[in-house]
């Protein structure tokens, strides 16, 4: 029989997973919906009291469930995000902006991606029932109001450079009107000939450029014939591009690339072929992610504020949640109007040959 051992044993206790917070709340000597105001981050409990609070959920180690939480307050302070990617700059800065909005309303994010499958989206959003109080979906391949109509159950959403119709909320960029600009401008820096890399077909902001270009060559440079190569947004369908475009004999003057990615995999072909751009060809791209002011030359390119883009669709999802629950908006004047849309500013760098025009925004 061996000795009983005189080590004292520990006085700590494993948190049980039936502890509620109705035991928090019996413990501290307050209501369940005092801890509830706690725990949300609401300022409206005395300063002692959420001491206390504090003091019994850290010693009893409470964390709700989820499902539980909601139950209790109608809030679980989660943001789904669906996007087509999570790769690259774009992408980057968006969730940068979204983000930084979501940090500032103590809120969290749950983040997805599709890659432009309708069902997979569908499927992603169903996961996310019960888990998120709003959606920010950004589904540039597809019909928003189809997806919409698919979902079993109603949430707020908003949507982000899609396809929208039927009054649905969206934040978008006026990707028609930057196309036309830039077309524009290589037209005033004495281009005569301007070929297109465009994205992929069934893309909503790929259709709008290249809609964009075909408009203005046809407005500035009339019986201009269109020269279009297809690109997939990526650096390497712009490479591809790039070097069927140093190929070809006669060569254009210009080039108006759908995105900045696309640009720069161009810009790199160029190089390799032996060209000097803007000298012998010039290039200018579409989004103004943070690589295109130190690539070189630099590249000129329309602007996006990509993270405003981001900031601006939360705080809407955040609109449309207070709503729905009832309560006072803290910034009313995000709900109008249904469609936002953000103006692209032309950015004038030195891939676009600008010393033969005047000077529009050099940054």
């Amino acid at each position: 029989m061996s000795a009983k051992s005189n080590t004292p044993r520990s006085k700590y206790v494993p948190r049980a997973a039936s502890i509620t917070i109705k035991d928090v709340a019996r413990e501290a000597g307050v209501s369940v919906a005092s801890v509830s105001r706690v725990m949300n981050g609401h300022d409206n409990v005395q300063a002692e009291t959420r001491a206390r609070i504090q003091a019994v959920i850290e010693r009893m180690r409470y964390s709700p469930h989820l499902g539980a939480r909601e139950l209790i307050t109608r809030r679980s302070r989660i943001i789904g995000v669906l996007l087509p990617d999570l790769h690259g700059e774009f992408f980057s800065e968006l969730i940068r902006g979204i983000d930084t909005a979501a940090r500032e309303r103590k809120l969290h994010l749950l983040l997805s991606s599709a890659h432009g499958d309708a069902a997979e989206m569908v499927a992603a959003i169903q996961s996310m029932r019960g888990r998120v109080e709003g959606l920010l979906i950004m589904a540039p391949h597809l019909d928003a109001s189809g997806i919409s109509e698919r979902l079993s159950e109603p949430v707020p959403m908003v949507f982000m450079n899609s396809r929208v119709e039927g009054g649905l909320p969206s934040v978008s960029i006026d990707s028609y009107s930057g196309a036309r600009a830039m077309v524009r401008h290589l037209v005033s820096c004495g281009h005569r000939t301007i070929a297109h890399i465009s994205g992929p077909a069934d893309n909503f902001d790929s259709h709008e450029r290249r809609r964009g270009y075909e408009d203005e060559l046809a407005a500035s440079l009339p019986g201009a014939r269109a020269l279009i190569l297809p690109g997939d947004f990526g650096e390497a369908s712009g490479h591809a591009a790039g070097c069927a475009l140093a190929a070809r004999s006669p060569r254009p003057d210009a080039v108006f690339a759908a995105n900045d990615m696309m640009a720069i995999g161009a810009l790199s072909a160029f190089g390799s072929q032996g060209l000097e751009v803007p000298r012998d060809i010039a290039i200018a791209g579409f989004d103004d992610i943070p690589l295109a002011a130190f690539v070189r030359p630099a590249l000129t390119t329309a602007r996006v504020h990509i993270a405003e883009l981001g900031r601006l669709a939360l705080r809407r999802v955040v609109a449309a949640i207070e709503l729905a629950l009832g309560q006072p908006l803290d910034e009313p004047g995000d709900l109008a109007p249904d469609c936002l849309t953000l103006q692209p500013e032309p950015v004038v760098r030195q891939s676009c040959g600008a010393r033969l025009a005047g000077p529009l925004n050099e940054k």
